[in-house]
């Protein structure tokens, strides 16, 4: 935390009084869809409250989400409000020596998932646990209504509130997103390349909607050992992480000339395969690596993702002073469309078929314009799907991919083998590419 300039968050002061919700905001508030943002932080010393309050002071109080609250007549407008720091940032009696951290700390975060926010204050807050656990000194638990903002909103205002090592009164540099610029030479060849690519954009998109359109009516998933019964998104929920090395992702990435993305993908896919497979050929008989290659799944199993899609002009992490200028393409609010992603489940016999098959299904997907469609039908698209028994996330930071898993134990009730089986799909994966180096 630090002093606030005038690249950070002195700006957005000029915001008016009162902003009325965004219907992505409004929804979220819905009695059915109540939906908060838990954001986990490791640190490598203890916390001291009086310095952070004194750092949220200069900078997260600056922003105008975080200190309106909602107007209690109807609840459809932010207003500002003096906001108490003692009724936000939460320090909990903890022994420092406790034994089995770790799992104080996943029991904590699952009990705040069954707790209400407080409507009458702004929707944050940070719960500062100053208990060791196997990787952390310290941990930070934010908890963030979703009516607040998107990822790429938080993400901005987080590096607004840090500052460089080297330079503790500068912002750490958002880094540019270049795109190819396209022109126009090649004449007739280029004119039937463009010409083409609208017709496949325009096909891809109508196929898109309609297999949305089948799957609200009629077109379910295939029942399996991980899909909950209505009514799940309701349920207590369970957190468990796990962290990978990115160079690893990476190695593969430039081996087959693909993106993170497509790699997270197909890892996440050969990491469902497995889990899968084991559940239904049963614990007792899946524990030798030969029982592994054995595939108990059912010949076709329709498993689809919901992956949410940032819907902004401008790709990518922008400088929170951009996201806060009023008529700004890269505004802060909640701009996600989604898409719904099929998933291969399926034993392969080489490794990395997993990452080819995930590579051209995002690769089909991005010739789409689904995402902008179901932005504009968010409320359907939320009251049909919700948010169901498992939610996968990749975080990405310094060299290390983190996994965060948030799962209703009633389902999934071994959210660490599931860990697992994804670590082990990562390294398989990255094995098969050593071996035809």
């Amino acid at each position: 935390m630090g002093e606030s300039d005038n690249n950070g968050m002195v700006s957005m002061e000029e915001e008016e009084e009162e902003q009325p919700l965004s219907p992505a905001a409004r929804l979220f508030h819905s009695p059915s869809f109540n939906c908060y943002i838990i954001a986990i932080l490791g640190c490598n010393t203890k916390f001291k409250p009086d310095v952070i309050k004194s750092g949220l002071e200069q900078t997260l109080l600056k922003h105008p989400r975080f200190s309106s609250k909602l107007v209690a007549d109807d609840g459809q407008r932010w207003t500002k409000t003096i906001v108490d720091l003692e009724d936000h940032v939460i320090v909990p009696d903890l022994d420092p020596n406790i034994d089995f951290a770790d799992q104080l700390v996943e029991d904590y975060i699952s009990e705040l998932t069954t707790k209400p926010m407080d409507l009458s204050k702004p929707l944050w807050e940070l719960h500062l646990l100053n208990i060791k656990t196997s990787d952390a000194e310290a941990v930070g638990v934010f908890r963030i209504h979703h009516s607040m903002g998107d990822g790429a909103s938080l993400i901005s205002l987080l590096l607004a509130c840090t500052r460089k090592t080297l330079d503790p009164e500068a912002l750490p540099s958002v880094p540019e997103n270049k795109q190819a610029g396209s022109t126009n030479s090649g004449g007739f060849w280029w004119f039937l390349l463009a010409f083409l690519s609208v017709l496949r954009l325009i096909w891809n998109t109508l196929v898109d909607v309609l297999l949305f359109g089948a799957t609200v009516m009629f077109m379910k998933d295939t029942k399996t050992p991980i899909k909950g019964a209505p009514g799940v998104e309701h349920n207590i929920k369970k957190f468990v992480h796990r962290t990978i090395s990115l160079d690893d992702i990476k190695l593969v990435k430039n081996a087959l000339n693909m993106t993170v993305n497509d790699v997270v993908l197909g890892v996440t896919q050969a990491g469902l395969s497995r889990y899968l497979n084991r559940k239904y050929a049963g614990e007792a008989e899946i524990d030798g690596g030969e029982k592994h290659r054995k595939s108990n799944l059912p010949k076709s199993v329709r498993l689809r993702a919901t992956i949410l899609v940032n819907v902004r002009p401008t790709v990518g992490i922008q400088a929170l002073a951009n996201m806060m200028e009023k008529g700004s393409k890269t505004r802060w609010g909640n701009l996600i469309g989604y898409i719904l992603l099929p998933f291969t489940i399926a034993l392969q016999d080489d490794p990395l078929d997993y990452v080819r098959k995930a590579k051209a299904t995002i690769d089909r997907k991005k010739r789409s314009l689904e995402s902008i469609c179901t932005f504009s039908g968010g409320v359907l698209i939320l009251r049909t799907f919700g948010v169901k028994a498992l939610t996968i996330h990749f975080q990405s930071y310094v060299n290390k991919m983190t996994i965060a898993l948030a799962v209703d134990p009633n389902v999934i009730p071994d959210p660490y083998q599931l860990c697992d089986d994804l670590e082990e799909s990562l390294k398989l994966i990255h094995d098969a590419i050593l071996k035809k180096v």
